[in-house]
């Protein structure tokens, strides 16, 4: 029996695949298109390394970001990211050196590093955007062919998720739809008159939360908090950030006022995932800042999708909100998105001796309003 896949769902099992080591298969659009199969850097092997080698393809890359790819002085050719030809005697231990910026001490000769720009970079492209959403490096290791029905024989053959281009662009915008799947009363210490709401992506991402204090009405501007969760802020009290604080006192702020919501949103690490944000931790260690150690990984200032959060609020019935927020680009998001934003309440709390190098930078480089 052959299960019929929407584009959504293929997407997700491609991530689930990357994140347990399989390669995938891509292939472009459109007739005479190019094929590549594909394997996150950070969970290569070198069993799969030597399968990839014995296929002897036209050509045979490690893809990373421009943002990595200056820290690696390789020249990015394609713009948005480079293509660095892996040599014969590389392994699995030389492609994660490459891409984990944060091993760079312990493995600091590297290079020179020769990029490839003959061809085209469209596969490599979609690649790194589907190791980003399953939350592993911004590297993935592609070996390429001229013509995509050489790779539908191989992912047919091996049993391999098969995505085209248009499948992975239509995904990336299409319309987010959640659903809520459970919700229960759940008295806090902020207030006993709690409620939370656990709501699914149909793509199968990570779950989001919404916590409802009292009866908010749905026919006016809600005092709502989009938070995005911080395990070292949230749960272990990391001094490192204002996270913690900042749900604190939104919870306090929401129960005082009697009704509001907050959305738990699971994007850790400015949606870089808790491992990513380890190895940004890691560069902060060696000084550099937030925004820095977000680009020497290979990731852009912010990967956050507040849409989430404005898809979350509709689904509540809500259009329009008191923000509680410092950050800009929240409030652009939830316009853009559909839900208006009455008014933005500053959250400016948690400042402490730790911190004060990622408020300023937050400030300074990210434009948040402290």
């Amino acid at each position: 029996m052959t299960l019929s896949l929407s584009g959504e769902e293929l997407v997700s099992r491609a991530r689930a695949d990357l994140r347990i080591g399989a390669p995938i298969a891509l292939v472009g659009a459109g007739d005479g298109a190019a094929g590549a199969l594909v394997m996150a850097a950070e969970t290569a092997s070198d069993a799969r390394l030597a399968d990839f080698r014995a296929l002897a393809p036209d050509a045979f890359d490690l893809a990373i970001t421009h943002h990595r790819a200056t820290t690696l002085k390789a020249r990015a050719y394609d713009g948005t990211l480079a293509r660095i030809a892996l040599p014969a005697d590389a392994d699995a231990a030389w492609v994660m050196a490459t891409a984990d910026p944060s091993l760079d001490l312990a493995t600091p000769l590297k290079g020179p590093y020769a990029t490839r720009r003959e061809g085209g970079a469209e596969l490599h492209a979609l690649a790194l955007v589907l190791t980003k959403q399953a939350r592993l490096l911004p590297a993935a290791v592609v070996a390429a062919w001229a013509d995509a029905e050489t790779v539908r024989r191989l992912a047919a053959g091996a049993g391999l998720t098969l995505l085209s281009a248009d499948i992975v662009e239509d995904a990336a915008a299409a319309t987010i739809r959640l659903r809520e799947i459970s919700g229960a009363r759940v008295p806090t210490r902020f207030s006993e008159a709690g409620r939370v709401h656990v709501f699914r992506p149909d793509d199968g991402a990570e779950e989001h939360y919404a916590i409802e204090i009292g009866q908010p009405a749905r026919d006016e501007p809600v005092l709502a908090r989009l938070h995005s969760a911080c395990f070292t802020g949230d749960v272990i009290g990391s001094l490192k950030c204002d996270c913690g604080p900042q749900l604190a006192a939104a919870m306090d702020e929401i129960a005082t006022a009697g009704a509001g919501v907050l959305l738990y949103m699971n994007q850790e690490g400015r949606g870089i995932g808790l491992a990513n944000k380890m190895r940004a931790y890691s560069l902060q260690d060696q000084g550099y800042d937030t925004v820095e150690a977000n680009h020497r990984l290979g990731f852009e200032d912010d990967e956050r999708d507040f849409r989430l959060g404005a898809a979350i609020l509709k689904e509540m019935g809500f259009t329009a909100v008191r923000l509680m927020t410092n950050n800009p680009g929240k409030i652009a998001m939830m316009e853009a998105s559909g839900v208006h934003v009455a008014e933005r309440v500053p959250l400016r709390v948690g400042r402490n001796r730790h911190n004060a190098d990622y408020l300023a930078t937050k400030a300074a480089k990210s434009g948040h309003l402290l």
